[in-house]
């Protein structure tokens, strides 16, 4: 049972009635917790759905089936600009990579569709937001520590974790109340999806011996399939992707228009074993070609504009930033104190990157940047050479002189 909820009331004529806001995909689980609450809390259950670009079925439905499932009411937005703006961009900025290889597909939606949660509960005047997160997922921690840091004064609650509402009961509950949901067809994965990646995990995939199979992939091709490559310009502005071929892009179309050119040569697929928040090991299958070709563009624009100082730091920085956000922590202040420096970090960060996409792979093939810090006349082993050799054999006496005078200490002390 759900236990010591204290519920904000609203008045309706004669009427005192309770309110929850839910988190609602418009699947199962999701549409079953609308009654399932209402009926454990006598609460009325207001449901809050967005569009992160996953796909599937358009907003105006996903209403109508929370308000026939019982929603008092259901409020649906479209968050793919805000998304692409200001979750994935940012994240593009930090290469982040958790692990060194997952690009935070689900963690970068979940602070999203927080927001718009706590905006909901403000303005139905609900007390408690709940979630259908199971006990053992990343999830859990980043909805209710998230929604807590933008609204200490919210409860949270979830159905499946907290009242056993196991897929079995959320079936039985679906049929004997008429829910208009499917209970039949079920997928052998567990999938979430939005533009900036796809995630995979149960079923056959839970045996870390088993290759993944090609049916568990939406987003990109086979890449062992044999296809033309396909060779493209990025420009960015500041760390922005803002053109593709010349062609001015929004930071949504550019995920958009990449997703479509790289997932067409099976760019981006991951398969790991990630160490999750909860303690447990995981294995993860994850698309992300947009992500990916872009993350890979931006790095070497990178290494072309950031003095070496400045680039050694940020690659700890974004190490870093990548597990808070994995870890839940988006609304944290050492997050939003590093946003700061990573923002800093990109007045160079300008120039076009020439990727080519083949086999699975993006790898740059061409680079040129007005704020470029290479030097053809300094780099080059010809005539043209500028570099003063003759100043390599001080500096390098006296680079190596600390690690020489313990080596010689060394040699005394026996």
């Amino acid at each position: 049972m759900i236990r010591e909820i204290v519920f904000a009331t609203h008045t309706q004529g004669d009427i005192v009635a309770e309110r929850i806001v839910l988190a609602y995909s418009g699947g199962l689980d999701t549409s079953v917790a609308i009654g399932w609450i209402a009926e454990k809390t006598g609460a009325e259950v207001i449901a809050v759905a967005g569009d992160v670009g996953q796909g599937g079925e358009d907003l105006d439905t996903i209403r109508q089936r929370a308000l026939d499932c019982g929603a008092a009411d259901a409020v649906v937005v479209d968050m793919k600009d805000e998304f692409a703006d200001e979750y994935c961009l940012p994240a593009l900025k930090a290469n982040s990579l958790y692990m060194d290889k997952y690009p935070l597909v689900s963690a970068l939606s979940r602070p999203t569709i927080v927001k718009h949660l706590v905006d909901a509960a403000h303005q139905f005047g609900a007390s408690t937001v709940a979630h259908g997160c199971t006990g053992k997922g990343n999830d859990q921690v980043r909805f209710e520590v998230g929604i807590n840091a933008l609204a200490p004064e919210l409860k949270c609650i979830a159905p499946v974790r907290d009242t056993d509402m196991t897929r079995d009961k959320a079936i039985a509950f679906a049929e004997a109340n008429g829910l208009p949901i499917s209970t039949s067809k079920r997928s052998p994965y567990s999938v979430d999806q939005n533009v900036w990646g796809r995630a995979v995990e149960t079923g056959i995939l839970e045996d870390i011996w088993n290759a993944p199979p090609e049916d568990c992939y939406e987003y990109t091709s086979n890449p062992a399939e044999k296809r033309e490559a396909d060779e493209l310009v990025i420009t960015f502005d500041k760390g922005v992707p803002i053109a593709i071929d010349g062609e001015k892009v929004t930071m949504l179309q550019a995920i958009e228009k990449l997703n479509e050119r790289a997932g067409a040569h099976g760019v981006g697929r991951i398969d790991m074993v990630e160490d999750r928040l909860v303690g447990i090991k995981s294995r993860e299958v994850y698309e992300a070609p947009g992500a990916i070709a872009l993350i890979t563009a931006h790095q070497e624009l990178e290494n072309v504009t950031l003095e070496r100082e400045l680039a050694r730091f940020k690659r700890g920085v974004e190490q870093r930033w990548s597990e808070l956000v994995y870890d839940g922590l988006w609304f944290s202040p050492l997050k939003d104190a590093l946003d700061v420096f990573l923002e800093e970090s990109q007045k160079h960060v300008s120039g076009d990157i020439r990727l080519k996409l083949q086999g699975g792979r993006a790898w740059v093939t061409g680079r040129r940047s007005d704020s470029s810090l290479y030097d053809y006349h300094m780099a080059t082993y010809d005539a043209e050479d500028q570099f003063d050799q003759s100043l390599a054999k001080g500096f390098v006496d006296i680079w190596g002189l600390p690690s020489k005078m313990a080596a010689l200490r060394d040699s005394r002390v026996v």
